[in-house]
């Protein structure tokens, strides 16, 4: 192999082409030298085309949330190129179930910076892509480009790549320094990791909440990749990561595809080797989550791999160890593995093309269950016709069934979404709609070994993503259903909307269309009223929480209001009087006048970027709510009387001089709505609104030793139990929960928990924070998790965090002054996927304002 001068550090020598531009003839820089800019990458990656058009072509597949363009390059030979159409359309024909043909050329997805802080690779896909362009005389180079067609996909987050390097430049002086504690390596809030919306795209693949994975998703399957590499960064006193990945792997993840792994990982540690670069393979970074860039293509059929460079996080880093980290270290390692890929892919292609080939026709034949997935219609209907389109947006095929229908041994009034098992995404289908992927059992056992010897487990991310259980739905497995008309992933939902009655129209609190409906009609000016209690009408019962819009009240017109529920797909009912069978009419104290809430939210200080983005993206773009960010810093002196509502998401701590400003807000007549530890730091001190603590482990102790501490109680020991009984600390929390979803039972009188009569949400639990229940003088524990042996919905959970979780409060919620602080032990909105919580939020945030007034 060659390396081009433009590589950082250059190892070998080779000729290459002066027609080509080098990055330091578009950017002023060599690569390594500085961290590019993403609008320079997106200029030298075009510079690239424009030398080059016989041989490299770029696609725009996204755009970020602030405008910014993301592209992918496809690099082939010349000859190619000519016939690249082709060549995609006989890996979709594979990808279809197809053997491979004598034609046939494999795909390798080279993606780079999904994190944008995590900043070598970018610069490594450049240097990757001008050494596939320039390289002359090169076998390896030759070889890749007759032999496969390479698509580099340069910056997965260009939004948090500039947030970074915008950060990073205005602390650069005349040198940068490798000090760890010097500005250059401490970001300021929220640091470029995530996008705009500050969420995590690696944990994004199959929720499918932001545009840029929306458009990645899209142009991964428009090629159908047999390989597909993640660059990432780690912690600098690192080395290198490569595959084969760590334990645990998802179970519908192929003994073929782990063999690949081995075989892709030894020819990079060959080279890695020659330039005596130290690496590691099999720890830390596992392929079970299904949401990861690597699992969720490797469930799709390809050997998909995570690579983790130590991260100078700057241009110089200085290790713990002594040793200097350069940015140009970093390039030039991500350079080596991703050019040893791409040619273990194009001197093994027959291999690669017929391994994906078997993973989807076995797939397609049944290799993972010939059943059906049918999914009711006739409960939270715009989040099951929602998430079928997110199916279908991964190649997953849906089909609608009109209602009234039977499958599954039951009728479905309403009709209802079938899946077929016999497709060639199966894998992927049964990881998504399982109700519980499973563990392996000998992981299992080794981790709860490694805690019996007080060493901590080697969870790397949750155990927990049931899609249909998330969403709040009725999914049911069978042998048989109806295919249905097929779903398209951009059609939009079906209208149901019913035009006005004599006397106005009713919006049945059902599901995240509703809300969305409620939210965007007040803010166009239109007046409606929430009701806390279910009412009849004709022999139809609207259930709690559902909303009235009367003609009288709005001008004698509401096609505003029908017109917003055919956009968004939301329901409405017409009224043709306000005369009701059973429950309260409209002038009851049950009814109140509802008005826009004008909400603010914590931002900035110890506040968690994920659990803050992650709650404004659900307010802004699936209710369809503004936010107002706060600084933390601010917030003592900011007139927060002028908002109704005050959000503090999860935190590692908040100040005091801000706990009580928000407490005078609520007992002045405000709304708070907190999680985790934000809710833990307001349940105690003189500003407390909730009655309620943290619990310890299960059976410690909270209590503080005496204020001396000159002596202690004399124990005798009888055996190794006794000892390491009493070197545990009894005074600390439970242990960290990997990541669960939890069955729970609701409080059926209050108005927060409306929307959830028919079956109580599942929610979503990790950390360690189990909190006492309020005591009926306090206030409400609106939802609550469910007893010991119902409590797992899906997932993995220590058995004493199961134990001591059960009947412990979920959302609770308390009077203070003219107020009310409503708290939930865990983040509702977390990476945007738990919209089956969307109703608990839209309460809490939408509705409570109203009715405390």
């Amino acid at each position: 192999m060659m390396v081009s001068p433009a590589a950082a550090q250059s190892f070998l020598e080779g000729n290459f082409d002066d027609g080509i531009p080098t990055l330091e003839e578009v950017a002023g820089h060599r690569s390594g030298e500085q961290i590019t800019r993403p609008e320079m990458v997106l200029r030298y990656m075009e510079a690239l085309e424009e030398a080059a058009p016989d041989r490299m072509r770029i696609v725009e597949y996204a755009t970020s949330w602030e405008g910014r363009p993301l592209v992918y390059a496809i690099i082939t030979s010349a000859a190619n190129m000519q016939r690249i159409d082709a060549i995609q359309a006989e890996m979709q024909r594979i990808a279809d179930g197809g053997a491979p043909g004598p034609d046939s050329l494999p795909v390798t997805w080279l993606s780079y910076g999904v994190h944008g802080d995590e900043i070598s690779p970018v610069d490594s896909s450049l240097v990757v892509a001008y050494h596939l362009l320039a390289a002359q005389g090169d076998e390896l180079v030759d070889t890749i480009l007759a032999n496969s067609v390479v698509i580099i996909d340069p910056s997965q987050n260009p939004d948090g790549r500039a947030r970074f390097t915008n950060s990073y430049y205005a602390q650069l002086g005349i040198a940068p320094s490798g000090n760890r504690y010097t500005a250059g390596h401490d970001q300021p809030w929220p640091g470029g990791r995530f996008n705009h919306y500050l969420f995590d795209l690696n944990r994004d693949w199959f929720a499918l909440t932001q545009p840029e994975t929306r458009g990645k998703v899209a142009a991964v399957r428009s090629w159908n990749p047999v390989v597909l590499v993640d660059s990432h960064e780690m912690g600098g006193d690192s080395t290198y990561f490569f595959p084969p990945s760590a334990d645990p792997f998802n179970p519908y993840i192929t003994a073929a595809q782990r063999e690949r792994q081995g075989l892709l990982g030894r020819n990079m540690a060959a080279w890695m080797d020659r330039i005596g670069e130290p690496y590691y393979t099999r720890e830390v970074f596992d392929a079970f989550y299904p949401g990861y860039g690597d699992t969720w293509p490797t469930l799709n059929g390809a050997i998909a791999m995570t690579f983790e460079q130590s991260s100078a996080r700057g241009l110089v880093w200085e290790r713990d160890n002594g040793e200097i980290l350069t940015y140009g270290e970093g390039v030039r390692n991500n350079f080596i593995t991703s050019l040893a890929t791409a040619e273990t892919v194009a001197r093994n292609a027959n291999l690669f093309l017929g391994d994906y080939a078997e993973y989807r026709r076995s797939a397609a034949a049944g290799a993972v269950g010939s059943g059906w997935f049918v999914i009711d219609l006739a409960d939270r209907t715009w989040n099951a016709e929602s998430l079928a389109r997110r199916l279908v947006h991964q190649g997953i095929a849906v089909g609608r069934v009109a209602g009234p229908a039977s499958a599954c041994g039951r009728s479905y009034p309403e009709g209802y979404l079938s899946i077929s098992m016999r497709q060639p995404s199966a894998r992927l289908i049964r990881t998504l709609l399982d109700r519980d992927v499973q563990l392996p059992a000998d992981f299992i056992q080794a981790q709860e070994d490694r805690r019996s010897s007080d060493l901590p487990h080697e969870i790397y991310d949750t155990t927990a993503w049931s899609v249909g259980q998330m969403s709040g739905l009725d999914i049911t497995e069978c042998s048989s259903a109806a295919s249905g008309v097929a779903v398209s992933a951009d059609a939009p939902l079906p209208n149901r909307a019913d035009a006005s009655g004599a006397f106005g129209i009713a919006v049945p609190w059902t599901d995240s269309g509703q809300v969305q409906l409620v939210a965007r009609a007040l803010q166009a000016g239109l007046r409606g009223r929430s009701t806390d209690t279910a009412f009849t009408v004709n022999g139809e019962t609207f259930p709690r929480g559902s909303v009235v819009f009367t003609l009288a009240e709005n001008g004698g017109s509401l096609d505003t209001l029908v017109e917003l529920a055919r956009e968004i797909g939301a329901e409405t009912r017409p009224l043709a009087s306000s005369w009701v069978d059973d429950g309260p009419n409209l002038g009851s104290d049950s009814f109140v006048l509802l008005q826009t809430p004008r909400i603010a939210m914590l931002w900035d200080g110890n506040i968690s970027p994920l659990s803050a983005g992650a709650s404004r993206y659900v307010i802004e773009q699936r209710f369809g709510l503004p936010v107002a960010p706060i600084r933390v810093d601010n917030v003592a002196r900011a007139e927060l009387g002028e908002f109704d509502v005050v959000l503090v998401t999860d935190s590692f701590g908040l100040p005091s001089a801000a706990r009580s400003a928000i407490a005078s807000f609520v007992n002045n007549g405000g709304v708070l709505v907190t999680y985790g530890n934000s809710l833990a730091s307001f349940a105690n001190g003189d500003d407390a609104l909730f009655a309620t603590q943290r619990e310890t482990v299960l059976g410690g102790d909270p209590k503080e030793e005496e204020a001396d501490g000159s002596s202690a109680p004399g124990v005798a020991f009888e055996d190794a139990d006794d000892y390491r009984e009493a070197i545990l600390d009894q005074t600390r929390r439970p242990d960290t929960l990997p990541g669960a979803l939890l069955n729970t039972v609701v409080d059926g009188e209050n108005f927060l928990a409306a929307g959830y009569d028919g079956s109580a949400p599942t929610v979503f639990a990790n950390g360690s924070l189990i909190l006492t229940p309020l005591t009926l003088s306090d206030g409400v524990n609106v939802v609550r998790y469910a007893g010991p042996d119902d409590l797992v919905a899906s997932g993995y959970v220590w058995d004493e965090n199961r134990r001591q979780m059960a009947f412990k409060p979920y959302m609770i919620a308390q009077p203070n002054g003219r107020g009310l602080a409503i708290g939930f032990a865990h983040d509702p909105t977390v990476r945007g996927y738990l919209d089956g919580l969307d109703m608990l939020l839209a309460n809490s945030v939408l509705i409570a304002p109203s009715r405390i007034r």
